[in-house]
């Protein structure tokens, strides 16, 4: 049974293989849900971490072509919840408050999730601060928070912000805790072999998917 994971800065993939076990990707990219599931058949796939604008976003079609496949696909903390907040009507598992808190429009941008990271030989370290974990850790700051918000997101970082405050500031990953929690929910959902997904809906390949498949499954020209 493969499960595949995208995961990147919000989780060191050390810390994520003893909550699921599951083959790790790097941060996805549009294209990359597509043809790994052409290339691994998986069962289910967590998506957590995604590039949003050095390159084009993992795409919602991408997503709805998976779980007519079958493919359970779970969401969560960063990328993975902006997609599962989008796409739960449709089959895609959300799991925690950042997801819930996008899926209930309490939150709608989505510099709340955005950070800049390392490249993979560092992995995908994380080189400023989410604003939703800013917000989580700081509740009681509003004036702070808003000024934070008020950053462009690479430059949110806690040094910034206790410069600002001019003291030491609390912290919390948020983005983590749901990551971890999300890793639990599939690994408890996989514990006996599940079904393959049933969607109540049929996906329409546009032209635009065509040519997106294409680009995945053509040989290379000579």
């Amino acid at each position: 049974m493969t499960v595949l994971c995208f995961l990147g800065p919000t989780l060191p993939v050390e810390e994520g293989r003893p909550h699921l076990d599951a083959i790790f990707l790097p941060p996805v990219s549009q294209g990359d849900l597509l043809a790994a599931v052409l290339q691994y058949r998986p069962v289910a796939v967590g998506i957590v971490d995604g590039y949003f604008d050095q390159v084009p976003a993992v795409w919602h079609k991408e997503i709805l072509w998976a779980m007519a496949q079958g493919v359970h696909v779970f969401g969560s903390s960063s990328m993975g919840a902006l997609r599962a907040a989008e796409l739960h009507p449709f089959g895609m598992v959300g799991v925690g408050r950042i997801f819930e808190q996008f899926r209930d429009g309490l939150l709608e941008d989505d510099d709340e999730v955005a950070v800049v990271h390392a490249p993979a030989a560092d992995g995908f370290r994380a080189l400023s601060e989410a604003m939703v974990n800013i917000r989580a850790a700081i509740p009681e700051e509003p004036e702070l928070i808003d000024w934070a918000k008020s950053l462009y997101y690479p430059d949110r970082t806690w040094g910034a912000l206790e410069a600002r405050a001019g003291r030491k500031l609390p912290r919390r990953n948020l983005k983590r805790e749901d990551a971890v929690e999300m890793l639990a929910v599939m690994a408890r959902f996989l514990a006996s072999p599940p079904p393959p997904l049933t969607v109540n809906w049929e996906f329409h390949a546009t032209l635009w998917w065509e040519t997106l498949y294409r680009s995945k499954t053509s040989p290379p020209a000579d």
